[in-house]
C-alpha cells in the first residue's frame, strides 16, 4: 500500500486510514464473484461502522448483519434498506426486538428458546409476524483462535443440533414468528475452505432431515468467517471470494426459490485499513530496544486481546533493519504490539502502519486511561 505521507503530516496521531479505492475494488470483486442472483450478501458491521466505510458498502449494493439496535440504527441511517438487514446475538434486549420490528428488519436470527419466546411477545403486541432463522451450532472446528470459533457445541452461540426439533416445534406453536430458515456460523479468520465444505455437508443432511418432517425452508445462511493474509497484505489485499463462494455453489444442496445468505465482515474491510502512530520514544534496554509509539491497546486491541498479528511498517524510514518491541502507552503490561519486530532505523517522530486494521479496530477502541478515541482519514 502506497501512504499518503504528506497527507499525514500535521494530523494528531493515533489515527485510523483507509484506502477507499481498495475497499471498492474489494466489494467489486464480491458482486463479481457472487455465482446466483439467489447468493445474498451482507455485511457484518461489528467490523467497522465508520459512516464513510458504510456509504462505500451501501453504494455496492450490500445487505447488513446487525448485532444490536445501535447497529442497525446505523445501518438505516447510512441508507441501507431495511428489508435488507439481519439481525443476530445472543442478548437482543426487548427495546431492540421491538425496534427491529418497528423498522421492518428481514429476520432475526434467534439463538434460545426464551429469545424466541420474546420475539413473539413483541411481535404479537404490534400485530406484526417476525421472520425468523434458528442459529444451528453444527458442531464445526473451524481451526482458528479460541476466542473467534463460534460453531462448537459448547460455545455460548446458536441452539445444539439434537435440540433443534423441539425449537422448531415450539416456533410453530408460537404466535408471531414465521420461521423462514437456518442460520451458521462457525468462526472467523478461516483461511482454508475445508470447513466451509464440511458445513454444506452438514446442512445438506440437515434440510434432508427436516424435509423428511414437512419442513422447509426459504432462506439458508451460512454466517462468515472468510480470513485474510495479515502477513503480506499488499501481496493479498483482496481475498479470493470466487474460490469461497463456489465452495458453498458446488457443496450445498440448494432447494428451488431458496436464498443463501452471507454475512461477511473482516474480509470487506480489513485490507484497506491501517492504524497510523507516531514514536514517542526509543528506549534502550540491556536486552532490547523499545520502539515506544503514541497508539495503545486502546486504540487497536487484537494484539493484547487474541495475541493478533498485524504486520507493522515504518513509512517514514529508509535506515538499516534493527529489532524493536513496539509497544503503547497505555498502563498494561499486555500494551504489546510487536516483539522483535524488524524495521528499519526507528527515530523519534517515524510514523508507523499497522497494517490490515480495517476490521475490529476503530470500532473497538475505548477510552481506557481517558484517551480521546482515534480519528480516521480517507483517500
Amino acid at each position: 500500500m502506497d501512504f499518503p505521507i504528506e497527507l499525514f503530516r500535521g494530523a494528531d496521531t493515533p489515527f485510523y486510514y483507509y484506502d477507499l479505492d481498495l475497499l471498492r475494488r474489494t466489494l467489486d470483486a464480491i458482486n463479481t464473484s457472487v455465482p446466483a442472483s439467489n447468493f445474498k450478501v451482507h455485511y457484518a458491521m461489528k467490523a467497522n461502522a465508520n459512516p464513510i466505510i458504510l456509504e462505500q458498502i451501501n453504494n455496492a449494493g450490500l445487505g447488513i448483519d446487525a448485532v444490536s439496535g445501535g447497529e442497525i440504527k446505523a445501518a438505516v441511517a447510512a441508507g441501507f434498506d431495511p428489508a435488507k438487514i439481519v439481525f443476530a446475538g445472543v442478548g437482543k434486549t426487548d427495546a431492540e426486538i421491538l425496534y427491529g420490528l418497528k423498522t421492518g428488519i428481514s429476520t432475526f436470527n434467534v439463538e434460545s428458546v426464551p429469545e424466541l419466546e420474546v420475539i413473539s411477545q413483541i411481535a404479537v403486541s404490534l400485530d406484526k409476524t417476525a421472520n425468523v432463522a434458528i442459529r444451528v451450532n453444527p458442531n464445526i472446528d473451524a481451526h482458528t483462535h479460541h476466542y473467534i470459533t463460534t460453531g462448537l457445541a459448547e460455545n455460548k452461540f446458536g441452539i445444539n443440533l439434537e435440540q433443534l426439533d423441539s425449537v422448531i416445534e415450539r416456533c410453530k406453536e408460537l404466535r408471531g414468528v414465521e420461521l423462514v430458515g437456518l442460520h451458521f456460523h462457525i468462526g472467523s479468520q478461516i483461511t482454508d475452505n475445508t470447513p466451509f465444505a464440511v458445513l454444506c455437508e452438514r446442512i445438506n443432511s440437515l434440510q434432508n432431515e427436516l424435509e423428511a418432517k414437512g419442513v422447509r425452508l426459504k432462506t439458508i445462511n451460512v454466517g462468515g468467517g472468510l480470513g485474510i493474509d495479515y502477513d503480506d497484505p499488499d501481496k493479498n489485499p483482496i481475498p479470493d471470494f470466487k474460490s469461497y463462494f463456489e465452495v458453498f455453489s458446488r457443496n450445498l444442496s440448494i432447494r428451488p426459490g431458496q436464498e443463501v445468505h452471507f454475512e461477511l465482515g473482516r474480509s470487506v474491510v480489513a485490507q484497506c485499513g491501517s492504524l497510523i502512530t507516531k514514536v514517542l520514544y526509543v528506549k534502550k534496554g540491556t536486552a532490547k530496544q523499545f520502539a515506544i509509539v503514541d497508539a495503545g491497546m486502546t486504540d487497536l486491541i487484537r494484539p493484547a486481546l487474541y495475541q493478533a498479528y498485524h504486520k507493522i511498517e515504518n513509512i517514514t524510514s529508509d535506515g538499516l533493519p534493527e529489532k524493536y518491541d513496539v509497544v503503547g502507552p497505555i498502563c498494561e503490561s499486555s500494551d504489546v504490539f510487536q516483539e522483535d519486530a524488524v524495521l528499519p532505523e526507528v527515530k523519534r517522530g517515524d510514523l508507523l502502519a499497522l497494517r490490515s486494521a480495517g476490521a475490529y479496530g476503530e470500532i473497538m477502541a475505548s477510552q481506557y486511561n481517558l484517551r480521546r478515541l482515534p480519528g480516521a482519514i480517507t483517500k
